[in-house]
């Protein structure tokens, strides 16, 4: 079977072409169903988020994974596998085996550029590893995070190309598509479509996509046994928001009660005992840039150990509903026979919840960190993880869970953004359980190990397109052979400039920029970036640089960095985050263009990126409603979440708006009197006294049919986002609350939204206060 050219080439028709079927010499083959060759594995690839290398007991952490354990005693343990130092970039690595710039993906989707290497665009050139999969016979399906979709195709309406179930190759998808969910109350698709979930006290995301999982599995078996599967489970667990039932951080009630320093070091040497590290690894220094744990102050160490504690539960929590997907396989009796990747993490510990941890962590990404007072955070210290918090730890604690590494997520320099504990389990490939692998490898092998696993060759063609090789190298050769010599051993990094080069054991690194600075941060020229020079086949932990000894060998490197560099689309290097949000400046497309945007009812789960942009200027909210006798209650429309955002709304029959500041302070207009019964137009004006500031504030004047009936003064705004994961909904509220007035799952309008107009600059202005309903149609529509 010619499986280079995918799909697999139909076989032309042979044989004599009879007139009736019922002929003695009329015969055609059976239909033969494409399958992969036989032996070919099961296959799980779990892809947890946001999880240091010092984090998992299964490589020496603090927070209990026996799931890891146990696939690690049965399986290998790898302890020099990498990734890219940040999630969407790992994510398009690890499902086509290229570099992250090759695939587009030099940084996240939100800040994609116009440049090869950072627009965020899969070229067709290099087919998901889903996608062989499945056209070789493979059922596939994706559990999960989602975050390779270009922000500008995440609406409802698609383009779907880059979807899961579009062009990523997976048959069936249950997840979110962003960088991050609340766990209590996600923003989720089945497929393409929005799927509401149980709002009720209990629910829990990582609960929900494992039960998805599970049975998913359980009908692939029952009805197609013969044929193995593909399933991609990837958690937003632990990715901020750290949200965990409290029993489980419960469990850890005092454990981190001398804080992160003295948590490196008992987590650098269970690492020497469990032999993940070698007996002659030093433990880096903490930089001057974390504080020390006693350097903190006393009254904000109880909540700073209650976010460790939180975290430590949540990574426990997800461990063990990954242990129920594997004791599903137990059960169907197909876990020998199951492939299992179980990479723990995307890349290093994040440091972006400030140096005092944050119970939002969205007002860290407005630059309005400094809103969360250690009073504030004290207040809600029995709040973290639940409902009503969106919360990040500190800085030393995702330090503490790089052990015993430098550095963090995104700085792609050093092995505490990029090395990653990854446990390999299959039992009918490896002959001998329990054991560490040392060879270096990269997110960018486990696609080609899968297709060697699997016996199938790299495709030549796929849709007709030319593929271009694949730049990752099978890890196949070290599944049996623990001294078998690296073949992975070249490989550059970057990462908003911090960058990095490994060859042959050495490693020539410099750090750019500070990741918990996320805007405004004075860096230097990258010509003015100092480089370090480690040699890691004796100093494992990047310890001890010797740049100044031997800078011929730091030249030797530089350059080969430069020619990596060059050959996978890396440059130009790009650190200006600011200039690569604003999509008119970064040269990415955006849906919403214009001053007028109209939705209709009972749209919903639209992005901030499918939304007109109201922040910074005067807008306007116009909403054509019917008020039934009984009189109304619910929302008009919404947008964002409880821990920022507005919502236009009935409440006691009243119309009434409210602007969420960050979760910490909601301002408020209402009506005098309750809304009448029958058709109306309600219109809320926003005057924006901010000027050319960001996050001023503003007075929001209500109108019914044009008359003025009420009024209030917002006196701050968020300047560049209300929520990662809610989105906009027409008709009802549909993640967490935006309003205290209401709770999620009881938003519903009792009315009739018909639809709302979003207007911004000069249509925002209307004469007497009212908008024409067919012309506010016509201008939006002028658009397309």
């Amino acid at each position: 079977m010619q499986r280079t050219h995918l799909p697999i080439p139909a076989e032309p028709r042979q044989g004599l072409i009879t007139f009736d079927a019922k002929d003695p010499d009329t015969s055609y083959p059976p239909i033969q169903p494409v399958l992969p060759p036989d032996g070919a594995p099961n296959v799980l690839v779990v892809l947890l988020d946001d999880v240091g290398f010092g984090a998992s007991s299964a490589f020496g952490g603090p927070c209990r994974t026996p799931t890891a354990e146990r696939l690690a005693d049965d399986g290998l343990r790898y302890n020099r596998f990498h990734t890219t130092a940040l999630c969407s970039p790992t994510r398009q690595a690890l499902l086509t085996g290229r570099n992250h710039h090759s695939v587009g993906m030099g940084g996240i989707t939100e800040i994609a550029t116009g440049a090869p290497g950072y627009n965020s665009i899969l070229p067709n050139t290099m087919s998901p590893i889903a996608r062989t999969l499945k056209l070789n016979g493979y059922n596939t399906a994706q559990f999960g995070k989602c975050h390779e979709v270009p922000v500008w195709e995440t609406s409802p309406v698609g383009p779907f190309d880059a979807w899961p179930t579009g062009g990523g190759g997976f048959e069936y998808f249950y997840g979110f598509v962003g960088g991050e969910a609340n766990q209590w109350y996600p923003t989720l698709f089945e497929g393409t479509n929005p799927v509401e979930v149980d709002q009720t006290p209990g629910y829990h995301l990582m609960e929900d996509m494992t039960d998805k999982a599970i049975g998913w599995i359980g009908r692939q078996k029952a009805l197609a046994p013969d044929r193995p599967f593909f399933v991609y489970f990837a958690p937003g667990a632990t990715h901020a928001p750290h949200h965990v039932p409290a029993e489980w951080a419960d469990r850890y009630r005092g454990e981190f009660d001398d804080g992160w320093d003295s948590l490196r070091e008992r987590t650098f040497a269970r690492q020497k005992e469990l032999g993940v590290i070698p007996p002659e690894c030093e433990l880096t220094p903490r930089h001057a840039e974390i504080p020390a744990w006693d350097e903190m102050p006393e009254d904000l160490k109880p909540v700073l150990r209650r976010q460790m504690e939180v975290y430590a539960g949540f990574l426990e929590y997800t461990d063990h509903h990954v242990g129920r997907l594997v004791e599903s396989l137990q059960q169907l009796g197909v876990l020998d026979d199951t492939l299992i990747y179980y990479i723990v993490g995307d890349n290093g510990a994040s440091a972006e919840g400030t140096i005092n941890g944050t119970y939002n962590e969205m007002l860290n990404f407005n630059g309005m960190a400094a809103l969360e007072t250690p009073e504030f955070l004290a207040e809600h210290l029995e709040d973290f993880g639940g409902p009503d918090s969106y919360n990040h730890y500190a800085v030393g604690w995702a330090h503490a869970m790089d052990t015993p590494y430098q550095w963090t997520k995104q700085v792609a320099s050093h092995w505490g953004g990029t090395r990653n504990g990854t446990v390999v389990h299959w039992p009918a490939g490896i002959e001998s359980g329990g054991e560490m692998r040392w060879q270096f490898h990269h997110v960018i092998d486990v696609a080609p190990t899968l297709l060697e696993a699997a016996g199938l060759p790299e495709p030549l063609f796929v849709n007709g397109v030319q593929q271009s090789p694949i730049e990752g190298t099978s890890m196949l050769y070290s599944f049996n052979d623990a001294t078998a010599p690296d073949r992975h051993e070249t490989q550059y990094f970057e990462m908003f400039g911090n960058r990095g080069i490994y060859h042959k054991g050495w490693t020539a690194v410099t750090r750019h920029k500070t990741p918990w600075l996320l805007i405004g941060e004075d860096v230097p020229s990258f010509d003015d970036d100092v480089w370090e020079l480690y040699d890691t086949t004796t100093d494992w932990s990047q310890a001890r640089d010797l740049a100044r000894e031997m800078p011929d060998k730091l030249h030797e490197l530089q350059r080969l960095w430069l020619i990596e560099a060059t050959r996978y689309n890396v440059l130009p290097l790009d650190d200006d985050l600011a200039r690569r949000m604003n999509p008119d400046v970064a040269g990415r497309p955006v849906l919403v263009r214009g001053n007028t945007q109209v939705l209709f009812g009972g749209m919903g789960h639209l992005s901030e990126h499918s939304v007109l942009n109201m922040k910074n200027r005067s807008h306007s909210v116009t909403a054509e409603i019917v008020v039934p006798e009984s009189g109304v209650q619910g929302v008009i429309i919404a947008q964002g979440a409880n821990i920022g955002g507005w919502s236009l709304y009935a409440h006691e029959g009243k119309l009434k708006y409210c602007y969420n500041l960050g979760g910490i302070r909601h301002f408020y207009a209402q009506s005098a009197d309750p809304l009448p019964a029958g058709d109306h137009q309600v219109r809320m004006e926003f005057d924006y006294h901010g000027g050319d500031t960001p996050g001023g504030g503003g007075t929001v004047t209500l109108y019914v049919d044009g008359k003025q009936v009420g009024s209030g003064e917002v006196e701050a705004t968020l300047p560049i986002i209300f929520s990662a994961d809610d989105g906009c909904d027409v008709g009802l509220d549909s993640g967490s609350a935006v309003s205290p007035d209401y709770r999620a799952g009881a938003t519903r309008f009792t009315g009739r939204v018909k639809g709302v107009q979003l207007a911004i600059a000069d249509a925002a202005v209307a004469d007497n206060h009212l908008v024409s309903p067919q012309e506010a149609l016509r201008v939006a529509m002028a658009r397309q």
